[in-house]
């Protein structure tokens, strides 16, 4: 089969394993064990959703694992090795099996050592900026540090998974300029790798986004990441002339998030992994809410809340391709953008708690835990 046909049979598979478990969830979804997702205090959606998209996005990437060529077999079955830890233990939680957020955090973990015990391979001092590469340089330090971006990125995904479309959009806007990147240096292997990401992804969001039939899940928020940003880091250790500061300004939303996140947590007392709803994308979801009142679902103002995120989160991408060999201009991005992402949480912060926001039908509920 060329490229092309192979492409179409991984999103055929994650596109028929979501229409499978969308039509059938009155069957099997009685049958888990309750999550409470409702009354989740961070909860943004309306009724009773299926949370594993996540299985076909994986078995969509595990099947292009095989039919993909054969010079890549050994390179394939390392990630589906490093797979297993961080999806199953996610697969776990979202059939309703508890794990803490520190048990999915250390599944992570044991996910990107696999990755560097195997290859060998961390985040490289290719980043242009002589200071971060002489830190780079010792291995004593850099693997740690792989480690930790590795686990940050799989937790950030879930973290913004919490609106229809954002963290799968994201992720397919990061796949696509992964993809791009490789393509135009000539590391076919690895724009293979990023290209059959995009199939798997557009088969699930075609349910996700814009009537949330079915959400990634943990297994998918955490699988998406751990691909990603390995594929990342594989990219940068082959094309050395990549800047990494430019490769890791495409996870700026979900870094962004995740350190907005345990500031705010640290700030209000609360424990560090303590679910909360002030999240970026909550705020903005509550604040079209309440401009619209009833003249909008909830489950469109959703769907809304994605479309009007996916954009901003999607810019230091675009800027991360553009700037993928000026380390000195990625750098000024990643602070740029900080900037910018402070102040728009601050300023949306204000409106909502100002109250004004609020003249549309206040009476406006996200659904009946609310």
């Amino acid at each position: 089969m060329t490229d092309y046909s192979k492409f179409l049979v991984v999103f055929l598979l994650s596109f028929l394993t979501c229409a499978i478990l969308v039509v059938s969830r009155r069957y099997y979804m009685p049958r888990l064990r309750p999550r409470g997702d409702l009354s989740a205090c961070q909860a943004l959606h309306c009724d009773e959703t299926p949370r594993l998209g996540g299985i076909g996005i994986m078995l969509a990437m595990t099947l292009a694992m095989t039919i993909m060529p054969q010079s890549m077999e050994r390179l394939f079955g390392i990630f589906a090795l490093s797979l297993a830890p961080v999806v199953f233990t996610g697969l776990a939680e979202d059939l309703g099996y508890r794990v803490s957020p520190k048990g999915r955090l250390f599944a992570a973990v044991v996910s990107s050592l696999v990755m560097i015990t195997a290859l060998s391979v961390w985040i490289p001092p290719s980043s242009g900026i002589a200071v971060i590469d002489f830190v780079l340089q010792f291995a004593i330090i850099a693997v740690p540090l792989t480690v930790l971006w590795a686990t940050g990125i799989c937790h950030g995904f879930n973290l913004i998974d919490g609106v229809n479309g954002l963290s799968a959009g994201l992720a397919l806007m990061i796949a696509t300029g992964l993809w791009w990147i490789a393509d135009a240096s000539g590391a076919r292997e690895l724009a293979l790798l990023s290209a059959a990401l995009i199939p798997a992804l557009l088969g699930f969001m075609l349910f996700n986004w814009p009537y949330g039939r079915i959400f990634l899940g943990d297994a998918g928020a955490y699988g998406i990441g751990h691909l990603l940003v390995w594929f990342a880091i594989l990219l940068a250790w082959a094309l050395p002339d990549i800047s990494i500061v430019a490769l890791a300004l495409m996870f700026f939303w979900p870094v962004a998030d995740t350190f907005l996140a345990i500031w705010r947590r640290r700030y209000l007392g609360a424990p560090v992994d303590a679910p909360d709803r002030l999240h970026f994308h909550q705020f903005v979801f509550r604040i079209l809410a309440q401009t619209v009142g009833k003249r909008m679902s909830a489950r469109a103002v959703n769907s809304l809340t994605g479309l009007v995120l996916l954009p901003l989160a999607g810019m230091p991408v675009v800027a991360a391709v553009v700037l993928r060999d000026a380390p000195y201009l990625a750098a000024a991005a990643w602070v740029g953008f900080g900037i910018l992402f402070v102040v728009c949480y601050v300023w949306g912060i204000a409106q909502f708690r100002g109250r004004k926001f609020r003249g549309a039908r206040p009476e406006f509920h996200v659904h009946p835990a609310e």
